[in-house]
Formats: structure tokens, sequence, C-alpha cells
């Protein structure tokens, strides 16, 4: 079972994540784009990361709008070091589609 992250511990982690917040218990991102397919893009990207690490984030997406949240299940739903490397994983790619 993985261990939760304190407060603490996930505010400073934060910090190396530009975009994310912590709110309603998960590390959570919004991103909006140009269009469907870009955003539908974005989702693939993070997709394959996230089969990669074998940990998968919850994902909103209404047309050019994606919401992605992070939080461990077998950690009874709370912030976890597995969170915060998919996390870093999704905010170092570029997510702007090329024009």
């Amino acid at each position: 079972m993985a261990e939760a992250m304190t407060d603490t511990q996930i505010q400073q982690a934060l910090g190396d994540l530009p975009g994310w917040s912590y709110e309603q218990g998960k590390l959570q991102c919004k991103h909006e784009f140009a269009g469907f397919k870009e955003a539908m893009s974005f989702i693939v990207r993070v997709a394959f990361h996230a089969e990669e690490q074998g940990h998968h984030p919850e994902i909103f997406n209404v047309y050019n709008k994606v919401s992605l949240s992070l939080s461990t299940h077998d950690a009874d739903g709370k912030v976890t070091e597995k969170d915060v490397k998919l996390a870093k994983a999704i905010a170092s790619f570029d997510w702007r589609a090329p024009k």
C-alpha cells in the first residue's frame, strides 16, 4: 500500500509542478487547447505516460478543455509519490500542438 503524503510534502512538490494545484484532496490541473484534436492528442500522451507508470488519472474532457485529477486508490484516495511522479511527467512535455 502506498503511503499518503502530508500537506507540507504536497505543497513542496507543487513547487516543481507548474499549472498543478491541490484541491479536494487531489493533485489537479486544467488545460485549454485550440480545439478538440489538440485536447485529444494531449489525453493520448497522458495515457501513454500513465500506462507506463501503472498509475492512471481521472480525465475529464469537454471539447477543447481537459481536467486531470491524481490520487492513489491503494492509499485511500490520498496523494502519494506516485501522483507526483505522474504529474511531473505530464508537466514535462510540451502539450501545445505544433502549428
